[in-house]
């Protein structure tokens, strides 16, 4: 990861009555690109991608979702968060943006796409989940507390609480110490990954973003489960806006066969595939994915 020589800043911002944990990096007079972090994750997860942002003339907004990090706790779905965005741009003076989405972060960058219209200017999925209930055999990777929590579905408060039962051995990781838990990374990724992960700040930038997630518990990342991998609540067919879907071969997260799959479904999209990439794309091949970004 290249030193940062960005501007940086992190800030709470009020919202629709709650507070938003907001991070701001790149050039405050670039092109606004709003990032969408993992699951779980934080605002503070795009750290490795200041430099080329500042360097691009980009100007890179990340948000920590509702119960992440330091934004408010509070239940969200694909179109709230979607909506939430909008108005959080209002009060950054953003009027068009870009939206790029990692991994569990896909979903609310497609649904901003179908959301909030000629707003977006263009959207980028990185490694990003896909609708569990439509495409075949993605609810048979789901692990036993999954299915639990799914079967509680469509009441979203249970499934979410189900779902935020699963993050915990995440959080009782988080008792170690910080290679303890970048060891607990390498042991859930791809060898490309763990390439990627011994690059100079990005395991700690990942980690750091990690532990920011779990500062008020599992709520946030329960509440992501719920949204996308129950039903997802926007059509995939209102995204109109041009959508970039970058998925690796040897991703061990994203299922097999993700990207071809929302290609063929989304009315207007580029499938980048990496055969040799893990689920850490959005490192490698930052500047060419927020580049691409730009494009009208």
């Amino acid at each position: 990861m290249e030193p940062s020589r960005a501007w940086v800043t992190d800030e709470r911002v009020e919202v629709e009555g709650r507070t938003w944990a907001v991070r701001q990096s790149g050039d405050p007079l670039g092109r606004p690109v709003v990032y969408f972090h993992g699951t779980p994750s934080s605002r503070l997860e795009p750290a490795f991608a200041d430099a080329a942002a500042a360097d691009l003339g980009i100007r890179l907004v990340a948000f920590d979702r509702p119960g992440y990090g330091g934004s408010s706790p509070g239940a969200f779905d694909l179109t709230s968060l979607a909506a939430s965005t909008g108005n959080l741009a209002d009060r950054l003076a953003v009027e068009r943006f870009g939206v790029l989405g990692q991994s569990g972060g896909g979903p609310f960058a497609l649904a901003c796409g179908a959301v909030l219209g000629d707003r977006v200017t263009r959207v980028g999925v990185c490694g990003g989940a896909v609708p569990f209930q439509l495409m075949p055999g993605a609810l048979d990777l789901l692990d036993d507390n999954d299915i639990a929590a799914v079967a509680l579905l469509p009441d979203r408060i249970a499934a979410a609480a189900g779902f935020a039962r699963g993050f915990e051995p995440f959080r009782e990781m988080l008792r170690a110490g910080d290679q303890q838990v970048l060891n607990g990374f390498r042991q859930r990724c791809s060898p490309r990954d763990r390439v990627v992960l011994d690059r100079a700040g990005v395991g700690a930038t990942l980690v750091a973003a990690f532990r920011a997630s779990m500062a008020q518990g599992t709520d946030g990342a329960g509440w992501d489960n719920a949204a996308w991998v129950g039903p997802w609540d926007i059509d995939l067919g209102a995204v109109r806006r041009p959508v970039d879907l970058w998925y690796g071969g040897e991703d061990p997260f994203a299922p097999v066969g993700a990207g071809p799959w929302l290609a063929e479904h989304l009315p207007d999209a580029t499938l980048h595939p990496r055969s040799h990439d893990g689920h850490l794309g959005v490192i490698e091949h930052t500047r060419e994915i927020l580049g691409a970004l730009l494009a009208d």
